[in-house]
């Protein structure tokens, strides 16, 4: 039997994720969480991902300022979830409040990864040919 490729999230998923981000994001902005591991974090919602179901709901999370470590971050949330999930049903109208799954965002990093491995000299040089610097000029530059 063949394997079958993932479904892309229908409407209504995209819909839900979008509306759960942001009633998180400003559940974070606006309340001081007592536990250990959140005191002074500050966090950003970068995604919200609902099972097809919407049972469950993966909340990708990064600390602003970044460079901090996230396991007691993640321990923290996972104390507090029973409180967020009471939040979001206050705030979302929904038959059912998914359970809410945090994991750290690593896109950013995986960017910062791939940017810094494109600036260096033997990988711009087979980039733009017959350039013996790192970089045309303005090539660093957004247009």
């Amino acid at each position: 039997m063949a394997r079958q490729r993932p479904k892309a999230p229908g409407q209504r998923q995209l819909r839900v994720g979008e509306e759960l981000r942001h009633v998180l994001a400003a559940i974070f902005e606006r309340e001081t969480f007592r536990d250990p591991g959140l005191q002074d974090i500050h966090l950003t919602v970068t995604e919200v991902r609902p099972s097809p179901d919407l049972r469950h709901a993966r909340v990708y999370v990064v600390p602003l300022g970044g460079a901090v470590d996230m396991k007691p971050i993640l321990e923290g949330l996972k104390r507090v979830k029973p409180f967020l999930r009471r939040e979001v049903a206050s705030r979302v109208q929904m038959r059912f409040i998914p359970d809410l799954i945090f994991a750290s965002d690593t896109t950013f990093d995986e960017a910062e990864h791939i940017s810094r491995l494109l600036h260096k000299p033997e990988v711009a040089r087979d980039i733009w040919p017959g350039s013996d610097e790192a970089l045309p000029r303005g090539a660093d530059e957004e247009d």
